[in-house]
């Protein structure tokens, strides 16, 4: 017999994957790809550039906060890889509201 139940699942499953997800313009992919950039740029100023312990205590800073930074980056890409955000197809549009502030229209054509 055919349990409609156990075809709501399913059927579920191929609505949620045919949905648009916000891609390259979700927020944790342009935190991620800019903390990913600057964790570079640290981590290759750590490597090359002139180590002067005496400031910082005998730890090269700069490498150091660029593998954090790097770290902190893979987190938010992988974060919005796992559970990306879901754009609805359709959305409703705003209902007329007297509480709403609209545009104002100044007399005279200004």
């Amino acid at each position: 017999m055919s349990d409609p139940t156990t075809n709501a699942p399913a059927d579920t499953a191929d609505s949620t994957a045919s949905q648009h997800t916000a891609g390259a313009f979700d927020i944790r992919n342009i935190i991620g790809a800019l903390l990913g950039l600057y964790g570079v740029i640290l981590t290759l100023a750590g490597l090359l550039g002139a180590h002067e312990p005496e400031k910082t205590g005998g730890v090269n800073a700069n490498l150091w906060t660029g593998l954090v930074l790097a770290a902190a980056a893979a987190v938010f890409l992988v974060w919005a890889r796992l559970k990306p955000i879901v754009v609805p197809a359709h959305v409703e549009p705003a209902q007329e509201d007297a509480t709403r502030p609209g545009p104002r229209r100044h007399p005279g054509g200004h």
